[in-house]
């Protein structure tokens, strides 16, 4: 095959995993259009249309799909041959695709990434931070950070962080106008700021427990909001109580800016985790970043259950 002919093959595959010339041709470190060159010069030597473009989507052809089952499974053994090569280097290497949480990232990912690659020149990350749920396989990540809960059940999970609890917050102005709730049921009577859920757009419920029973609340309030950050600022302003993991607000409760109440409520819950697909064949690099994160790890406690989608 000439060298010209695997390096269009490549990128088909990139294009059709991806679902997106933008996707795949930063993957591939190339530009969108010299990428649309590359798949019309491909599909004019088969004779034949691989992808339906529209200015929404990309879809495959029937002879598209039948060329990507054909290339993927040995794309992926190449893959894995040349990740094993690996092992002969001194030193670990090449780029870790990862996508996470804004606060998984700037609590745990990124000293660790910090770490690792000032010790080692030769790794790459290349961090996405998206509150959503990704598909890490279908775009094309190595692997993602989320809570334990969140992960499927197909994927490796690793545990990355300690316990996490939920935290009900207000500033100090806000309950020098309104009592402190003593019970979740208070709440009712409270200005409550929502989170709106990035993956499916519901609201949070907030979620509580005490000797073993569950009570989920739906709050309402003046504000509602998609971001974690935002939420804290409009706290701190003493505009309402938030409902938070506890992590994401541990600064402002430290220096008083908010006050933590109901925390008899809130029982504690396995946090982060590092999860990847169980197929996957794992290079040194991907294997230090592995043992550098669960190092900050603790033991999970028995019987414990955790929020539903936050963060």
């Amino acid at each position: 095959m000439h060298r010209n002919e695997f390096g269009d093959l490549a990128a088909f595959l990139a294009v059709a995993e991806d679902r997106s010339f933008t996707r795949a041709a930063a993957r591939m470190g190339t530009s969108q259009s010299a990428l649309s060159y590359t798949l019309r010069r491909l599909e004019e030597r088969l004779g034949l249309r691989l992808l339906s473009r529209t200015t929404r989507n990309i879809a495959l052809t029937e002879a598209g799909a039948k060329l990507l089952a054909t290339l993927k499974p040995a794309f992926d053994d190449i893959r894995g041959s040349l990740a094993s090569l690996d092992e002969l280097r001194e030193t670990p290497s090449g780029t870790i695709r990862i996508t996470s949480s804004r606060s998984a990232a700037d609590a745990i990912l990124m000293p660790v990434a910090r770490e690792l690659m000032a010790q080692y020149p030769d790794l790459n990350v290349e961090l996405s931070v998206d509150a959503k749920l990704t598909d890490i396989v279908g775009e094309g990540f190595d692997a993602g950070i989320r809570l334990g809960e969140q992960v499927e059940k197909d994927m490796i999970a690793v545990r990355i962080s300690r316990d996490m609890r939920m935290a009900v917050v207000g500033s100090p102005a806000y309950f020098q106008k309104h009592p402190k709730p003593k019970t979740p049921h208070d709440l009712t009577v409270h200005n409550c700021i929502n989170l709106r859920l990035p993956t499916l757009g519901g609201l949070y419920a907030w979620e509580f427990e005490k000797k073993g029973r569950p009570l989920n609340v739906r709050v309402q309030g003046q504000f509602t909001c998609n971001d974690v950050l935002t939420i804290i600022d409009v706290a701190r302003n003493g505009l309402g109580l938030a409902c938070l993991p506890d992590d994401t607000v541990r600064v402002e409760l430290e220096n008083g800016r908010l006050v933590r109440v109901l925390e008899d409520w809130c029982p504690p819950f396995p946090g982060y985790h590092l999860y990847y697909p169980s197929r996957r064949q794992n290079s040194p690099a991907f294997n230090l970043l592995i043992e550098a994160l669960r190092g900050r790890a603790y033991p999970p406690p028995p019987d414990q259950h955790s929020p539903k989608g936050v963060l």
